[in-house]
């Protein structure tokens, strides 16, 4: 008689979760790093009476030139429109990817806009075992490789009539909205020195925003004290790889979880002031997935308190 082979329970269960862990590695790698999302905000920040403003935020574009998706569907938020764009930092991943940038901004540099930069415009990435990412954040000390063509990004971004907010206080009118901008460098690098920028908000302003790459405490805490009205900052990928029902695992930053991603408040000083921060619209080309949390670009809608 034929000997049948049995499958035991512990061996379903392994099999079982193999594919199941296959699954989500495809969907997280195969196709939810694609799935590009524009995300929209209201935010009550404007004094009443001015009209509403359309600012787009954008971050962590991690670009590698080969990536053709991505830069297609970046290029088309020009048709947006937008009165204002911001851009919190991290938007290169290979050493010739400054043209493939610029050349996929091309229609949103024609716009007013503003940028700060983040530690993958500074350094090129290296390969790591990206699941140290879940354990411990990066930070300076990590930063020690190929030193990327900064100065050519912030030329190109520059010529096009973009303020480079890196550790400066400026003011833009924008559709006959007065803004006092406050940027500092990228706080994960330490590059930031918000003495060289600090002090009250300009009482005749009719807003004042803060730009940052990393959100960290003390950035936001300063900012805030100051009276900044509206934070905006990337970094954190929105926790990268997220578990439905609970959220990001970490922020890499001190950053609290539950705020990693989307519009929420600040306090401190005894001010409060809206904060958005971008998931951004890449990764790391050594960790190519995200799981729970598409790369996005958000439409913040600036409209007078109520």
């Amino acid at each position: 008689m034929p000997q049948h082979s049995v499958l035991k329970p512990a061996a379903l269960t392994a099999g079982a979760l193999a594919l199941s862990g296959a699954a989500v590695v495809g969907y997280a790698a195969g196709y939810e790093v694609r799935a590009f999302t524009l995300r929209h905000a209201v935010v009550p920040v404007l004094p009443v009476g001015r009209a509403p403003l359309r600012v787009l935020h954008l971050s962590d574009l991690h670009l590698v030139p080969s990536q053709r998706a991505k830069r297609e569907w970046v290029r088309r938020l020009a048709d947006l429109e937008p009165d204002l764009v911001v851009t919190t930092g991290d938007n290169l991943a290979d050493m010739e990817a400054v043209p493939a940038v610029l050349d996929t901004y091309a229609g949103l540099l024609q716009r007013p806009g503003v940028f700060v930069l983040g530690s993958n415009d500074y350094w090129a990435p290296e390969p790591r075992n990206w699941a140290a990412y879940l354990w411990r954040k990066s930070g300076p000390d990590d930063m020690d490789g190929t030193r990327l063509p900064t100065d050519d990004l912030v030329r190109g971004f520059t010529d096009a009539g973009w303020l480079d907010l890196d550790n400066a206080r400026t003011r833009l009118t924008v559709r006959d909205v007065d803004l006092e901008l406050v940027g500092v460098d990228d706080p994960h690098l330490r590059y930031d020195r918000y003495e060289d920028v600090a002090g009250p908000a300009a009482a005749d302003a009719d807003l004042t925003v803060g730009i940052t790459h990393a959100p960290y405490r003390r950035t936001l805490d300063a900012m805030t004290s100051d009276g900044v009205e509206l934070i905006v900052a990337g970094h954190t990928h929105g926790g990268q790889v997220c578990v439905p029902g609970y959220g990001a695992l970490v922020t890499n930053c001190d950053l609290p979880r539950e705020q990693v991603k989307g519009l929420s408040r600040w306090s401190a000083g005894g001010h409060d002031a809206w904060l958005h921060v971008s998931a951004g619209l890449g990764t790391s080309p050594y960790s190519p997935f995200r799981l729970a949390c598409r790369p996005e670009a958000t439409l913040l809608e600036l409209v007078p308190v109520r």
